[in-house]
């Protein structure tokens, strides 16, 4: 394969790109929110990192285990809840299941897709997590309303359930 053909498609000369659209003032202020979330999610997942280390595992191991806390689900039904590929949970299922924090449970809805539990290990390393979150979110939530904050949370499970409808 030559360096031309990993190039990709060619690009033809600026001169003959299509003209992008006149975007409204909401399409500009929500790529800015688009942005500002890519900016925020990385913030999140620095601090999400450090937190779960309180636990002895991983931010996406966190994730996974906090998709099945509250009762056991099966892998797609994991990731439709934490908005992640079934792929990406069974990667992480099948590792937090080898080290003890979860296991695999007879699903009576379905005999091969088993259902993912947290064990009592799963719940500790949570619990861990718990006693370094719960100060982090007080402290962060200072600096802001909590009605803003109320707001915020309204307005991204909308942008959500409007992306998830497409």
């Amino acid at each position: 394969m030559t360096a031309k053909d990993q190039a990709g498609p060619a690009v033809p000369p600026r001169a003959e790109w299509p003209e992008v659209g006149k975007r409204s003032e909401g399409g500009v202020v929500l790529t800015d929110v688009v942005l500002a979330t890519f900016r925020l999610n990385a913030r999140l997942m620095e601090a999400a990192q450090v937190m779960a280390a309180n636990g002895g595992i991983t931010a996406a191991w966190w994730q996974v285990l906090g998709g099945v806390l509250d009762e056991p689900r099966s892998v797609a039904d994991a990731g439709r809840i934490m908005g992640v590929s079934r792929q990406a949970v069974q990667r992480i299922a099948d590792l937090l299941v080898e080290r003890g924090l979860a296991e695999y449970r007879p699903n009576p809805a379905h005999r091969r897709a088993k259902l993912l539990a947290c064990t009592e290990a799963g719940y500790w390393a949570i619990r861990q997590i718990s006693l370094a979150q719960g100060p982090w979110t007080t402290e962060l939530a200072k600096a802001v309303d909590v009605d803003d904050l109320r707001t915020t949370l309204s307005t991204l499970q909308t942008l959500i359930t409007k992306l998830e409808e497409a």
